[in-house]
């Protein structure tokens, strides 16, 4: 898909009244987070393609406590991230190709539209309910257990 068309699949669903109700499918996978010698499982969906991945999680009213969203890249760089459209408050884990987490931005305000920057290259994106980082004690330098990175 070139960049342009990848552009107006974007604007479309980000201008588009109609984009609340046209929600994309997301493919379902289990990870796990080690953090202070304790491992704790999520059930995320993955945003693989560009669609995806520009909805996020958009429209969205509430998600269950042990679910996220996990964002992939082909390569590492530097990832920004934003919450236009997006009615939960959500905790955003920067994650390098290795599974360790290099930066954490916690509750992440709805409907804002300030960039949020991963401060560094990194291969993905793990969003989770706003509040789950610092209930589960989760910092940079943990690891994310996943086949993407490894680490599965």
């Amino acid at each position: 898909m070139s960049q342009i068309t990848r552009l107006f699949v974007f604007l479309a669903l980000v201008l588009s009244p109609l984009a609340a109700s046209a929600q994309a499918v997301f493919p379902r996978d289990s990870l796990a987070i080690e953090s202070g010698g304790k491992r704790v499982t999520f059930q995320v969906e993955l945003a693989e393609s560009p669609e995806q991945r520009a909805q996020g999680l958009m429209y969205r009213k509430s998600m269950a406590p042990d679910a996220g969203m996990l964002f992939v890249e082909p390569g590492e760089r530097e990832q920004l991230m934003w919450m236009k459209n997006t009615l939960i408050p959500l905790d955003m884990l920067f994650i390098r190709a290795d599974g360790t987490i290099h930066s954490i931005h916690e509750r992440a305000v709805p409907r804002s539209e300030a960039t949020i920057a991963s401060r560094g290259a990194v291969k993905s994106v793990l969003e989770l309910n706003g509040g789950t980082v610092s209930r589960l004690g989760i910092k940079p330098g943990d690891k994310v257990i996943y086949k993407a990175f490894g680490t599965k």
